[in-house]
């Protein structure tokens, strides 16, 4: 399996972020797959994930599929509108999200064998 399939619509990550003066802030949230070759997610209840976005759009992504480790490292950008945000809204589930992320991934790391992959 690939990294790329590990973020697979409905999947869980884990979703890291931090604030400008550099607080970690870790969630678990739901994939919503890949959008123009990002990861697209719903925000939902991601109040100071959403600050720390707007502060700092750096991000850091745990994924665990079956026995693959990845970590992902990208720059988060936030819509409230347009076409990232309908496609959220249309792959989401309740709770409805009020913004959607949209992941451009510059790293991608396996893991286990501490190899760079991206």
């Amino acid at each position: 399996m690939s990294w790329k399939q590990s973020l697979k619509e409905r999947q869980k990550i884990v979703l890291a972020t931090s604030s400008r003066k550099g607080s970690p802030h870790a969630i678990v949230v739901v994939s919503l797959g890949l959008v123009d070759k990002k990861l697209l997610v719903g925000a939902c209840l991601m109040k100071t994930t959403l600050k720390n976005i707007k502060e700092n759009g750096k991000v850091s992504i745990a994924v665990i599929n079956n026995s693959e480790y990845y970590r992902i490292e990208g720059q988060a950008k936030i819509y409230s509108s347009g076409k990232y945000f309908d496609e959220a809204y249309k792959k989401s589930s309740p709770p409805m999200p009020k913004a959607a992320l949209l992941i451009d991934i510059k790293e991608v790391v396996d893991l286990d064998k501490q190899k760079k992959l991206l």
